[in-house]
């Protein structure tokens, strides 16, 4: 800090009084208003004042934090205080660790656009990057800062991190292990002893995670206590690491004590509200039972819920374990704290920029004046979940008294309008594509419009449909679609032009119902070669009309539209044809699909999937070919292209081969096919998830005469991209025929964007 003041000490030299202040005077200061700067003075114009006075105010206003230099000149009792100030920091970049990664910056730098430049807050910031690389079992770790000024006066700051090494856990010991076996404690540590091959799926890298290093411990003791080992005591780990290496030794102390079984089960209300056997209902813990600290919580949860339901939303349940160590038992009392009623006094929507306010709260099952309930708060999540419009959506409990409270709904908009892409590509029928657009919340209103012109190398579809599902707020739903499409099988081709209305009706939370009719004329297309009477009757290639009534029933209690964690879906459809048109049958869909998060059980957000679809067909005077099954592609089985996989009967005209035959493909009467699947995070940030799966499905027609093979059963495997895009969730699917036959249409590669994975 430079001080200059020469005319002060040349006054004093000359006189023993101080001098009378005349004008105060701030040059170069920015950040501090003129008058807030003449308050921290200690005197003000008219006073006398002293070199002291004058030192004591240039350090009061650098202790501000914005200057780099002050000084101050003195002339003819006119004192100017002259500032330097602080660059500010207009740009934060990060190279050679999470250089993208907004969060980091935020969370750990914390350094933001236009703060002052202050070397404290760049030490601390080094400090801070050191220490979360640490937290990754990574040391040595180097941060350097490049300050580059800009042309502007502002300053750029880069972080420049040469991250260190990983430590390799080579060898974990236990001591004291006796009634567990210690194997099975990797099932809930996070630092795990480097197997080989650690680096494959599945396999344990041992990299260490330091984050995760203090709790460990108490994982394995709450893993004891899942086991009844009550009194069992696990000291913190004694690391000794290898810093040549790059390499670590670990040795956990154990006392494990002795195994508890439940002597009593008790319910202590505080204020009785419920029945105690209807809580005792819900509680899995018996007498008799190892104690399991796991399944005591999971009860907890159940109670606290049961009566939550009765409106007591700041109901406590206390556990109290009263154990007697010498006959090794232990009594369970839950002690329960209901609180008081309370009542929704308002419930406040934020975040939809879009979706207008009544499309969200048509979705909650809470509403003001409503008394509180929490499955309604988790069910309204849910709800909001399914509809897909929303990226994120949470629903925040603001406690205004014992009585009231407030809800806060805060969703996050995704993008619902799709330009929809499909297509493959195959052995045979090379690369197929497939265009269309749609919004499932047309202008935020929740309703669902959509325009289509695909054209691929197998189809030709021109649609447009629009469907309300809550017509005018209410529980009825209404919909209404033209179309014009041609497919492509693997023998002809159909043409046809429909129309279709209905409407619908939710039953209940997760039961809804369908009723609609559709109209169609239908015609088919050849090639030369082709010889109808080869199947049977050649009336099943006649231009044909239908006329059908379709009524359906499904079942959904899934959280969310797109991504699914949990809950399931059932699905049943009949259509009848025949209504003065000339198809006429009976067809039959049932779908099932059941989501379970695994997050709970592994540690990270996988998911498992289990989809099964069963399709029959009844003969009631005509099925037209074009309306029997089919099975392979996306839907079905993967690894063989769509279409592909039918019964099939002798053609000496035909193209493909079956068995040193030349053949037909003819559809079937009945198909099932089941689907596995499990998803894994591949880059959050990017909300991409990589997809494992295994299909199998048969497909059967019991009618068809000289079928080449009655029954058809086929299986594929594979992996896959799944990636929610600006555009829309996108699916790029890798699989691979399982065991194919003579004479299959395999494909390796298939996609498809706007479908619900």
């Amino acid at each position: 800090m430079k001080i200059f003041l020469i005319l002060f000490f040349i006054f004093f030299t000359h006189t023993l009084f101080a001098e009378v202040v005349k004008s105060i005077k701030f040059e170069g200061m920015v950040h501090i208003s003129k008058s807030v700067a003449l308050r921290m003075l200690s005197f003000e114009k008219g006073d006398d004042i002293d070199v002291e006075q004058v030192d004591k105010a240039i350090k009061k206003y650098f202790n501000q934090g914005y200057f780099n230099d002050i000084w101050a000149e003195f002339d003819n009792g006119n004192l100017t205080f002259y500032f330097k100030e602080k660059a500010i920091i207009s740009q934060v970049a990060l190279k050679g660790w999470k250089e993208n990664d907004d969060d980091v910056k935020d969370t750990v730098i914390q350094l933001k656009k236009g703060t002052l430049y202050d070397e404290k807050k760049i030490e601390a910031a080094k400090k801070r990057i050191i220490e979360a690389i640490s937290q990754e079992g990574k040391i040595d770790s180097v941060v350097e800062v490049k300050t580059t000024y800009l042309d502007n006066g502002s300053v750029k700051v880069t972080f420049i991190v040469n991250e260190g090494e990983e430590i390799t856990i080579e060898k974990i010991d236990y001591t004291g292990v006796y009634g567990l076996d210690s194997d099975d404690f990797d099932e809930v540590i996070a630092n795990k002893e480097h197997q080989f091959m650690g680096w494959f799926w599945g396999r344990n890298d041992g990299k260490m995670s330091l984050r995760d290093l203090e709790y460990d411990n108490l994982r394995i003791r709450d893993f004891y206590m899942q086991h009844g080992y009550l009194d069992a005591i696990v000291d913190a780990p004694f690391v000794r690491a290898n810093f040549d290496s790059y390499t670590a030794d670990m040795s956990y102390q154990i006392t494990e004590g002795k195994q508890y079984t439940i002597s009593k089960v008790t319910i202590y209300q505080v204020k009785q509200v419920i029945d105690d056997a209807k809580i005792k209902d819900v509680i899995s813990l018996k007498k008799g039972d190892i104690f399991n600290i796991k399944r005591f919580r999971e009860d907890s949860e159940k109670i606290k819920t049961l009566i939550a339901d009765k409106s007591y939303a700041f109901v406590q349940v206390v556990p109290d374990l009263q154990k007697n160590k010498e006959k090794q038992t232990v009594e369970v009392v839950f002690k329960i704290m209901p609180g008081d009623k309370v009542k929704i006094r308002n419930v406040l929507v934020s975040g939809n920029t879009r979706t207008l306010d009544r499309v969200v709260r048509r979705e909650l099952y809470l509403a003001p004046g409503d008394m509180y309930s929490l499955t309604d708060l988790k069910d309204s999540r849910n709800a909001l979940g399914r509809l897909g419009f929303f990226d994120s959506n949470t629903i925040e409990e603001k406690r205004i008294d014992n009585h009231t409270m407030d809800l806060v709904v805060k969703v996050k908009e995704a993008p619902t309008g799709n330009i929809q892409l499909g297509g493959g590509y195959g052995s045979y029928g090379g690369l197929l594509l497939s265009i269309g657009v749609s919004d499932r919340n047309v202008w935020g209103s929740g309703i669902n419009v959509g325009v289509k012109a695909e054209k691929s190398q197998t189809s030709k579809n021109y649609s447009f449909n629009i469907s309300n599902p809550r017509l005018n707020d209410s529980d009825f739903s209404g919909n209404f679609s033209v179309y014009h499409s041609s497919y492509e099988y693997n023998d002809y081709t159909t043409l046809t032009d429909g129309i279709s209305i209905g409407t619908g009706h939710r039953f209940s939370r997760h039961i809804s119902g369908y009723i609609g009719y559709s109209y169609s004329r239908n015609d088919y297309e050849f090639g030369s070669d082709f010889n109808a009477s080869y199947y049977g009757n050649t009336y099943y290639f006649e231009s044909y009309s239908k006329s059908s009534m379709t009524v359906s029933m499904n079942w959904d209690s899934t959280d969310d539209y797109y991504l699914p964690r949990e809950g399931f879906t059932l699905g049943q459809s009949f259509e009848k044809s025949g209504l003065g048109a000339d198809a006429d049958f009976l067809k039959s869909r049932t779908t099932f699909n059941k989501y379970i998060g695994l997050d709970e059980y592994i540690g990270f957000d996988a998911i498992f999937r289990y989809k099964a679809r069963y399709y029959a067909i009844v003969d009631n005077g005509y099925i037209p070919l074009a309306e029997k099954f089919y099975m392979g592609g996306i839907g079905s089985i993967r690894g063989y292209e769509s279409y592909s996989i039918s019964p099939m009967i002798y053609d000496p005209s035909g193209t493909d081969t079956y068995s040193g035959k030349t053949i037909r493909r003819v559809g079937g009467t009945q198909t099932f096919s089941n689907n596995v699947e499990i998803s894994f995070p591949l880059i959050p940030k990017a909300k991409m998830r990589l997809v494992t799966f295994v299909d199998w499905g048969i497909i059967s027609d019991n009618v068809t005469k000289d079928l080449v093979a009655n029954n058809l059963s086929r299986a594929g495997y594979g992996m896959g991209l799944e990636w929610f895009s600006p555009v829309g969730p996108i699916q790029l699917m890798f699989a691979k025929a399982l065991n194919p036959k003579e004479g299959d249409k395999t494909s390796n590669f298939e996609f498809s964007m706007g479908q619900r994975f």
